[in-house]
């Protein structure tokens, strides 16, 4: 996910969430979306980060002042490649990508194939799980990370490592893999397959216990990892996408109750402080607030608005 959102003025984001208040009942309105030609084989989605790609240890490959980032695009792209190949040697028919780590526009396009389309950049009303909307049928997991509160993990975090702590979703802490594929049950779309450090296959499997993985590294730490080569981390992500795609229908969707209670934690005290000024949230401690939202769709477009209001869109 996007590893440093800006840390915008928290004054501007309570005028301006203030103004949009008479506009919460249209929170449910639907997206339109481009219609995509009908293809053969059941629709995949690939939600493509980039922390968990296969050799990525640091900031170095993550973003654009990396001095190994533009190789690891290359890699990521690959990855994305393969997880593709593997879908289509399952039948998958028609394939959307969204691009979801940093600042969206990661993958080598020029490198995808022509009927596949690809969703980037942000604001997204789904966030990293834009396009499961589309009559989706099963989503594929690629470069995942593990939580913020993980004791274990590659560049372990949620959401924003320069800007959040924690991601509480109805009680239990959140990856970005729990939110995600909350936001696609609520679709009622199944996560088949993940691919990232042991950290997250384990975090995951506790709440999707049928997925299928494709470890590509061991974690030693935040910095360290015990990793495949990037040829071998593809095979491994071909073969497990084939894998998972081929169980659509034994694999159920992750469904969460509603309405849905999510807790954010800040590392700075002042968000907090603004934000319980506003009725729709609840201040829990000095750096945390919570929300409550009708489902998934809802709660996703609060936690855009929070991660992507920037000082400089100020009316």
């Amino acid at each position: 996910m996007q590893e440093a959102r800006s840390t915008s003025s928290w004054a501007a984001v309570w005028t301006a969430v203030l103004a949009l208040l008479p506009l919460l009942p249209l929170l449910h309105a639907p997206a339109a979306a481009a219609p995509l030609a009908a293809q053969p084989g059941p629709t995949i989605l690939i939600v493509a980060d980039m922390e968990g790609v296969t050799g990525v240890v640091t900031s170095e490959q993550l973003g654009p002042t990396g001095f190994e980032y533009e190789r690891f695009r290359g890699f990521m792209t690959d990855e994305v490649l393969a997880a593709m190949e593997g879908a289509r040697a399952a039948g998958a028919g028609r394939i959307l990508v969204a691009d979801s780590h940093g600042n969206g526009q990661n993958l080598l396009i020029d490198r995808l194939p022509e009927d596949v389309r690809v969703i980037r950049s942000w604001p997204r009303r789904l966030g990293m799980l834009e396009g499961v909307d589309q009559d989706v049928d099963g989503v594929l997991f690629v470069g995942f990370h593990a939580a913020t509160g993980d004791l274990d993990g590659v560049r372990a975090h949620t959401m924003s490592s320069a800007n959040l702590t924690g991601l509480v979703l109805n009680g239990e802490p959140a990856s970005e893999a729990r939110w995600g594929a909350a936001i696609a049950g609520h679709f009622g779309v199944p996560v088949l397959m993940l691919s990232g450090d042991d950290a997250i296959a384990a975090s995951a499997r506790r709440f999707l216990p049928d997925l299928e993985v494709a470890v590509v590294k061991r974690a030693l730490s935040f910095h360290s990892a015990d990793t495949l080569t990037p040829a071998a981390g593809r095979a491994l992500i071909r073969e497990t996408a084939e894998r998972a795609v081929r169980r659509i229908g034994s694999i159920q969707p992750f469904r969460v109750d509603t309405p849905v209670e999510v807790t954010i934690r800040f590392k700075h005290y002042q968000p907090s402080q603004l934000l319980a000024l506003l009725p729709i949230f609840e201040r829990t401690d000095s750096h945390s607030v919570r929300f409550r939202a009708a489902d998934m769709v809802e709660a996703s477009r609060i936690l855009e608005f929070l991660g992507d209001y920037r000082i400089d869109l100020e009316p």
